[in-house]
């Protein structure tokens, strides 16, 4: 999947030459102008959002024209799931009045109120909604950076090239080689993932590999979902997956791409694939912009707008709004509840309390599919949890089956209502 890079002086140069010499996009018609930066699970979603009712000028700014779904890439990676299937344009959101446009967002005027981007255009607005996902921490996994994510992959920030490197990687793994991933600390995006990455590693495998082992090094102490992925583990893939926390120094990793080589509390292994997953931050444009406290963005639960500019609202994975997890589903609602906001704020529509929900569904075998539901509230400093529904240990293999049946309608179904 084609993406612009940019370091941070590469950024600051551009963004300093956009300004200098814009070329300013004029509102529309007279109509209030809202940019929404970000065309993923939040993003897309608020700009659909946005611009039913008419009265809004809504432009989205999104680098790439497909978006490849990082929520079931994992499954690409098991086998069951192809690429395609994954793929997903913006032809449906234009259609319906949003202005596409494929560049990147490098520079917020908070007080001119524009975003300036590589191309050199200069967009106005009444409001701003980011929704920039995430990017990683600097120096979080010693020995390793960006630059080495084609010898070490993340396969985490977006689905696409990097997923199908990590699964050429594993296909092309020696009989009986490690496979080794390096999990990230807590927040991070979707945190059932790297798990259920490691089963649908380990079904693989299973298949093409079966001597193959699986090593984790983990710095936390818990995870999500761990009893129902470890009862998994040791019930498809007894002896192939080995789980090493901070009290078996999971916590003291770094690595030497070149080498092929990972070091745990000083344990040097000799690793044929290596999948780094480091610690994670708000998209860079959420620090640049000044909209962040330490690693996230912080915002009012109700309408999702930044505690630090009320013009602008933050979406999804960038934000830090209290129990909600870094989820496709919960940006989905914190969409709506932004949207509608921004539709009072500017046209005088009514708003309602927001909804908020999140579900996921982690596979760990093809059959075998166990899910997590949770209700939230707008609390008056947070959104706070109010319910949560989780699968149990040694359910009815008939009900796990209908639990993955139940995960690719609700992904067709959050697709649909993500990009129309």
């Amino acid at each position: 999947m084609a993406r612009v890079t940019w370091t941070r002086r590469r950024a600051l140069a551009a963004a300093a030459a956009a300004l200098a010499a814009p070329h300013v996009r004029a509102a529309g018609a007279g109509q209030p102008k809202v940019v929404v930066v970000g065309g993923g699970a939040g993003g897309a979603t608020a700009a659909r959002y946005l611009v039913q009712g008419g009265g809004l000028d809504v432009t989205l700014v999104e680098p790439t024209r497909a978006y490849y779904s990082c929520f079931f890439s994992n499954l690409h990676i098991g086998g069951l799931r192809s690429m395609a299937s994954l793929a997903h344009d913006y032809g449906r959101i234009a259609a319906e009045g949003v202005e596409v446009i494929h560049d990147t967002a490098i520079a917020i005027d908070r007080d001119r109120r524009e975003v300036g981007l590589a191309g050199g255009v200069v967009l106005p607005y009444d409001r701003l909604v980011l929704s920039p996902g995430v990017d990683f921490v600097e120096g979080a996994v010693p020995g390793w950076d960006i630059t080495q994510a084609g010898r070490m992959p993340h396969a985490y920030k977006s689905a696409g090239d990097q997923t199908e490197l990590l699964k050429a990687q594993i296909e092309a793994m020696p009989e009986g080689g490690l496979y080794c991933m390096i999990a990230p600390p807590n927040p991070y995006r979707c945190p059932p993932a790297p798990y259920e990455r490691i089963s649908m590693v380990a079904h693989r495998l299973k298949q093409i590999n079966p001597t193959a082992k699986i090593l984790i090094a983990d710095p936390k102490d818990h995870y999500s979902k761990q009893a129902l992925f470890e009862e998994a583990w040791d019930k498809y893939y007894g002896g192939m997956i080995t789980r090493l926390g901070p009290d078996f120094g999971g916590d003291v990793v770094s690595v030497d791409p070149g080498a092929m080589e990972v070091d745990i509390d000083g344990e040097v292994n000799r690793v044929d694939v290596c999948n780094v997953i480091p610690a994670m931050k708000a998209g860079w444009i959420c620090d640049r912009a000044g909209l962040t406290e330490g690693d996230w963005a912080p915002v009012m639960p109700v309408t999702m707008q930044s505690r630090i500019d009320e013009s602008i609202h933050v979406l999804g994975d960038a934000a830090d709004q209290g129990d909600m997890p870094k989820a496709a589903f919960a940006a989905t609602g914190q969409a709506k509840a932004a949207a509608m906001a921004v539709r009072a704020a500017l046209l005088g529509a009514r708003a309602f309390p927001p909804r908020y929900a999140n579900a996921c569904w982690s596979f760990l075998a093809p059959d075998d599919v166990v899910k997590l539901a949770d209700t939230f509230r707008a609390g008056e400093e947070k959104i706070e949890r109010v319910d949560r529904v989780i699968s149990q240990m040694n359910e009815d293999p008939a009900l796990r089956r209908r639990n993955a049946e139940e995960a690719v309608a609700w992904y067709d179904a959050i697709t649909a209502d993500i990009f129309g």
